[in-house]
């Protein structure tokens, strides 16, 4: 966590900053072999430097990217969870409990997706 000590200090609400850092540790424990880092002001795990998920922090939900491929791959089943979506992130509202079930099918796809991929960003 300690990559992401910093950022997680500029979360405001207590309980919006209890949420990510529980977010970001489940991707850790649960996905040991990804890299941790902060681009864009955003944490971020990687795969062979790739890029496999971002999250970043609003006012209103914890915003998770995926990458437009993955989005598009998820999006019925995001819905289906009961979950908002733009073309590059799927929105997991503070009131809402996390799917982490779908977070796991997002990172392991991305993993699968990428695996031969040598860019930082699909092409």
């Amino acid at each position: 966590m300690e990559t992401f000590a910093d950022y997680l200090a500029t979360i405001d609400q207590e309980d919006h900053r209890a949420r990510t850092e529980e977010v970001l540790n489940w991707v850790m424990e649960k996905f040991p072999d990804l890299k941790t880092k902060i681009a864009w002001n955003q944490p971020m795990f990687t795969d062979h430097e790739t890029f496999i998920l971002g999250f970043s922090v609003s006012k209103k939900h914890l915003a998770v990217s995926p990458e437009a491929a993955g989005i598009t791959h998820f999006s019925e089943a995001i819905q289906k969870a009961g979950y908002d979506h733009t073309k590059n992130l799927l929105r997991f509202p503070w009131e809402q409990p996390i799917d982490y079930s779908l977070l796991e099918q997002m990172i392991q796809f991305n993993r699968l997706d990428k695996a031969d991929c040598s860019t930082f960003w699909r092409k």
